[in-house]
């Protein structure tokens, strides 16, 4: 028993030992494999024109670009030999090494840190190696060979005489188009016109039309061109990188954008789901606004000349809420030029914008505050006339001599208003006149004379009647004031002018002198002033009245 114990324990020591030594061999595999990652290199072996592969790694004292300098050598040395066969390219084993050999020179050897550098066994990469080889090896003689020489040469002639023929062809075809442009000129080509300004006429146009043809020409020619010089470079061996590169200078940004495109679909189609969504909700908004403005619906102390420009405040809101939804899906939104543009821009609005701010809250505020409607007869300072616009920046006032006059909106907000038009139109608008009557004519006679002319004028309305006021008593006269009601404010101009009519004539028939009388001496010998056809018939010029009184 004591000896089966014993046995046991030696081996559980020896598995202990051996899986140790798995460990450590394992640890050193993984340590080598760490160390060939950190040494990769890329040194390219290029004997001819073309690079054929990459050296990546080290072998013992030569680095990879001094393998890579001395396998293209070899191969150069190679081509050189006569009577070359891919077939006497072999791969050679030399212990754990793979040797590349044509005769007696060895082009190549392969490690197994070759191996792994490349993910493949030695023995494919030597495969692979060797057939590179050979087959740059057979292009090359190819390529210097003269028969090989003169059909390339052949191959660039049949090009140029194809490109020629294609662009001659391009050009009979093109002659043919703007022939018949030309003859389409009054038939189907007509003048172009933006409302009734006529932009084009039907010569303009034509020649419009054919110029744009004649830059397709040019672009279809520049692409045939640029066509055949790559094809011509990549019929010879030595130039062909050339030919790959102005490929690649067309294809390669033709390539990115339809990427690019294809990729962007999801941001466009959740860029066009919002604008239809706001587009909607904002018609929604215009019917409402609409309705209302027709007083077809009617909302408690919201006025109907609120409803376009809530409307248009709404609007304003709503699209700019779209465009802050929508900005981060446009392209190169978050690129640094994007955002300078956008700083920039806000720099530049916010610098020359204070007026134009001010002018629209001053509009806002005028539109909620409805002092004035379109249409009104109105009194801004010294200006008076009837408003013909109303915008969030000003106010177009017409006079009564026909002169347009623009009003800024923070103007109007910092002077009074008068709206004679909203007064007219509720209450009835008072307009009034004074004469001075001297204290000879009877107070109850003139009330009587004003009021009568007030009747005769037309467009004063009969209720309130008018009345008479008299608002001073001077030294030498009484001031009367008569008071009419109207319903037209725009009339004011001429209803003040036939009511002065009115008054002369029924103060005339009255017989009372419409004067300021300021008397410095007597009165006597002086006639009248009554127009002579008032007077009566026996109407005489008073003489002067001298009383003598003896003393």
């Amino acid at each position: 028993m004591y000896r089966c114990f014993v046995f046991h324990i030696l081996l559980i020591v020896a598995c202990f030992i051996n899986i140790q030594a798995i460990f450590s061999q394992t640890d050193t595999i993984s340590i080598e494999k760490i160390a060939v990652q950190n040494s990769l290199k890329n040194a390219p072996v290029i004997p001819f024109q073309d690079t054929l592969f990459y050296i990546n790694t080290n072998m013992g004292s030569f680095s990879a670009e001094e393998r890579a300098t001395s396998i293209s050598n070899k191969i150069r040395k190679v081509s050189e030999e006569n009577s070359f066969h891919h077939d006497s390219v072999l791969v050679v084993v030399s212990g754990n090494i793979m040797e590349i050999v044509f005769r007696n020179i060895v082009i190549m050897s392969i490690t197994p840190a070759d191996a792994y550098a490349k993910g493949e066994s030695q023995l494919g990469l030597a495969n692979n190696y060797k057939k590179i080889i050979g087959k740059a090896i057979v292009e090359h003689e190819k390529s210097t060979d003269w028969m090989y020489i003169l059909i390339q040469v052949a191959l660039v002639v049949l090009v140029i005489l194809i490109m020629f023929f294609l662009i001659k062809l391009l050009n009979i075809q093109f002659k043919k188009i703007s022939t018949k442009i030309e003859e389409q000129k009054g038939k189907k080509i007509k003048p172009i016109k933006l409302k009734s300004y006529n932009l084009l006429d039907e010569e303009k146009s034509t020649k419009v039309i054919l110029f744009v043809f004649k830059i397709i020409r040019y672009l279809a020619i520049g692409i045939l061109l640029y066509l055949a010089i790559p094809i011509i470079f990549s019929i010879f061996p030595y130039t062909r990188d050339f030919a790959d590169k102005l490929f690649g200078y067309i294809l390669n940004p033709v390539q990115k954008i339809l990427k690019g495109i294809i990729g962007y679909i999801p941001n466009l189609i959740t860029i066009i789901v919002i604008i239809f969504a706001f587009h909607y909700l904002i018609k929604g908004l215009r019917y409402l606004a609409e309705e209302i403005d027709k007083e077809h619906l009617t909302i408690k102390g919201f006025y109907p000349d609120w409803a376009f420009p809530s409307f248009n405040i709404i609007k304003t809101l709503l699209y700019a809420f779209m465009f802050i939804i929508i900005f981060p899906y446009l392209p190169g939104s978050d690129s640094d030029v994007f955002k300078g543009v956008s700083v920039f821009l806000g720099i530049i609005f916010s610098l020359g914008s204070t007026s134009i701010i001010s002018n629209i809250v001053s509009g806002l505020v005028l539109t909620y505050m409805r002092p004035f409607r379109v249409g009104d007869r109105i009194k801004i300072g010294d200006l008076v006339g009837n408003v013909i616009e109303k915008t969030p920046f000003v106010t177009r006032v017409r006079t009564p001599k026909n002169e347009e006059v623009t009003v800024p909106n923070s103007n109007i907000m910092s002077a009074e208003t008068f709206n004679y038009s909203h007064s007219a139109r509720v209450h009835g608008l008072i307009l009034h006149t004074e004469v001075t009557i001297g204290y000879d004519a009877p107070w109850r006679q003139v009330h009587q004379l004003l009021t009568e002319a007030a009747a005769r004028t037309s467009d004063v309305m009969k209720e309130p009647k008018p009345f008479v006021l008299q608002t001073a008593l001077n030294d030498f006269y009484v001031e009367y004031q008569i008071n009419i009601y109207i319903e037209d404010a725009d009339k004011t101009a001429f209803i003040y002018s036939e009511l002065n009519q009115h008054i002369q004539d029924t103060f005339n028939e009255g017989g009372v002198e419409i004067m300021s009388p300021h008397y410095n001496a007597h009165r006597d010998g002086n006639q009248t002033t009554i127009p002579e056809n008032y007077l009566p018939g026996n109407y005489q010029t008073p003489s002067f009245n001298i009383k003598v009184t003896n003393t």
